[in-house]
């Protein structure tokens, strides 16, 4: 299973998001207060979704949702599914510890 933290602080909220691969799927729950997110909280997506960054489930069920084009938690969903489907390297996610985004 992969875990990741999303600190949303420009809105205010943190989210956790959990995935874990289940044959051709990756099962993803999301804990967060916020009601968007809980709209798209609970996925299951189709590794190969994960090859397109706007045709796929995940960024479909944000737009339903109405999340906001700058909201952090469907790169972090794409991750987290990425890091399952071993499309990307688990070890190094965590040797790298987060990504971020900083404003100057």
């Amino acid at each position: 299973m992969t875990e990741v933290r999303v600190n949303s602080r420009i809105c205010g909220f943190t989210h956790i998001v959990r995935g874990k691969r289940d044959g051709k799927k990756i099962i993803v729950d999301i804990d967060t207060p916020c009601e968007k997110i809980k709209k798209m909280s609970h996925l299951e997506v189709d590794m190969m979704d994960l090859f397109d960054i706007k045709d796929n489930l995940v960024m479909e069920k944000a737009k339903e949702a109405r999340c906001t084009p700058t909201c952090l938690v469907p790169c972090a969903v794409m991750h987290v599914c990425c890091i399952e489907a071993d499309f990307m390297s688990d070890t190094l996610a965590k040797e790298t510890g987060s990504i971020s985004i900083d404003f100057l």
